[in-house]
């Protein structure tokens, strides 16, 4: 009992820190980047691809599940990750992302019109304590922020090169999602955002 007690604590502990998790979301777009540039998209992509793999298990032994999001990421990478190779065409693994941002502006936008507050389904517990109220803002802010995305994302592949939008899509969208959840954090505090350090 006891050393299923440290277990349990040690699993948690090890999966609060944040970027434990921005790690799993970011980590296989950044070994995509670094090898794309030292061999290729081919190789490249086969990397992305098992990194992708890895990921998944690393979620699930530091955090304990899979989020529905990484699963989604997951899929879409295995699919148009086996297109690209295929092919031979790096037009595909561009696609992806387009996929994914239209796929959560429509669920939580959708949702905003229903009164749905589907941003809390996905995210769960990450804000304690936020309110109903809230997470309605909130899923509304982030729909429109992935609308713009796929957009964007649309607008760089097709107008530039894929090293200027591999450079862009990772690199920027990194930057653009930090600022944006930053910009959100007014809303979490006046809707019930729990600050403090720790739970009893």
């Amino acid at each position: 009992m006891e050393k299923q007690t440290d277990h349990s604590s040690r699993k948690t502990s090890s999966s609060s820190p944040s970027f434990v998790k921005m790690a799993i979301d970011y980590a296989p777009l950044v070994i995509f980047f670094l090898a794309y540039k030292m061999t290729g998209f081919f190789i490249g992509t086969i990397a992305f691809m098992v990194s992708m793999i890895v990921a998944i298990g690393v979620s699930r032994y530091k955090l304990g599940r899979v989020s529905p999001t990484l699963w989604l990421s997951f899929v879409l990478i295995m699919f148009f990750g086996g297109l690209t190779l295929w092919f031979h065409d790096q037009r595909f693994i561009q696609l992806k992302p387009t996929i994914i941002y239209s796929f959560f502006a429509v669920m939580l936008l959708g949702g905003r019109l229903l009164n749905k507050p589907m941003l809390k389904y996905i995210m769960e517990d990450a804000f304690d304590g936020v309110t109903e109220k809230g997470w309605l803002i909130l899923s509304f802010n982030w729909g429109c922020f992935f609308l713009v995305m796929a957009l964007l994302n649309e607008y760089l592949r097709t107008h530039f090169s894929f090293d200027v939008w591999l450079t862009l899509k990772i690199w920027g969208a990194m930057i653009l999602s930090a600022v944006f959840g930053f910009a959100n954090m007014p809303v979490l505090i006046k809707n019930g955002l729990n600050t403090g350090n720790g739970k009893n």
